[in-house]
């Protein structure tokens, strides 16, 4: 898996139809592309000031909340350095905690030390001991390293389309390493996407699709986590991505992606990343007491697949 600005990798490809009227803009961010696609129709700000406000958003972000940027609030902040922790900083961390409370600990925004010494965070380490695991899950208890990859990128679409309807969007699909898209796209239809096939080898998103979700024209946040493009293998064992924060340890589980559709790109995010530490027994458990989550599962043994999905 090549590395990015945020961990989490995009599994999904928009098929977006014909062209017609739709305004793109595009570029770089996060250690990626970002595009955003939209109706103009009925719209109050001009291409030009949308793509300057989109670009404001994404600056923004990465001043604040990017452990990649050095000078960005949280690298200040995880560095010990004096930091005035401004508002969008304090909004994720919030955002953060309340996932931790809800996972039980599955997903947690401290768990940085870990994938640092698993080779999977800011640093390539690999292989620790456990006193070396030990004493990583003290600094997680001490919220020393906050590390905000896990649900960075589906707050950042979350942001970006709630600035396109302010102005007046109806018909969006913003893909920003996740996806968050409403409405119609350029062929009158609802939004469709395609889930990657999770296979050691598939690092090229839209190249092989294992499955297609369809919108019903509402808004939706969608987002694929899996642990199939980053990895590494010593004496035979393979060492997912994926970590634990509850035991420390890289998940051994049989679940190569989840694909979560929620009402923001925020909680896909969030709950898709819950769900790969989980497994499909407690995900599956999960979203079928939750409506309003759809999710597909995919295993090493097959798929499933929830009744809205």
């Amino acid at each position: 898996m090549k590395i990015r600005l945020f961990a989490y990798i995009l599994l999904l490809s928009a098929a977006f139809g014909c062209s017609r009227s739709y305004v793109t803009v595009g570029g770089y961010a996060q250690g990626g592309t970002y595009s955003v696609r939209y109706n103009p129709a009925g719209v109050s700000a001009s291409r030009s000031e949308v793509a300057a406000h989109i670009e404001e958003i994404l600056t923004a972000v990465d001043t604040t909340l990017s452990g990649y940027n050095k000078k960005s609030v949280l690298s200040r902040r995880n560095a010990g350095e004096p930091v005035v922790l401004n508002d969008m900083f304090l909004e994720m961390e919030k955002i953060a905690d309340g996932y931790r409370e809800l996972t039980g600990g599955a997903f947690d925004a401290a768990a940085g030390p870990l994938f640092d010494i698993w080779g999977f965070g800011f640093t390539r380490d690999s292989l620790p001991g456990q006193d070396a695991i030990d004493l990583a899950m003290e600094r997680c208890r001490r919220r020393e390293v906050l590390n905000f990859n896990a649900i960075a990128q589906g707050y950042t679409c979350d942001l970006v389309a709630s600035y396109l309807y302010s102005v007046g969007v109806k018909d969006m699909l913003v893909d920003i390493g996740e996806i968050y898209c409403d409405g119609l796209n350029p062929s009158g239809k609802p939004w469709t996407l395609g889930i990657d096939t999770p296979e050691d080898g598939n690092n090229t998103p839209g190249a092989s699709l294992s499955g297609i979700w369809h919108s019903d024209g509402g808004p939706h946040g969608v987002v694929t986590s899996g642990n199939y493009r980053k990895f590494y293998v010593i004496d035979g064992h393979k060492y997912s991505h994926t970590i634990d924060p509850r035991v420390g340890r890289p998940v051994e589980h049989n679940l190569l992606s989840a694909t979560v559709v929620a009402p923001t790109a925020t909680e896909a995010d969030a709950l898709a990343t819950y769900f790969m530490v989980i497994g499909l027994d407690e995900a599956r458990e999960y979203v079928e007491s939750h409506p309003g989550i759809e999710a597909c599962l995919i295993t090493s043994d097959g798929t499933w697949r929830s009744e809205g999905f």
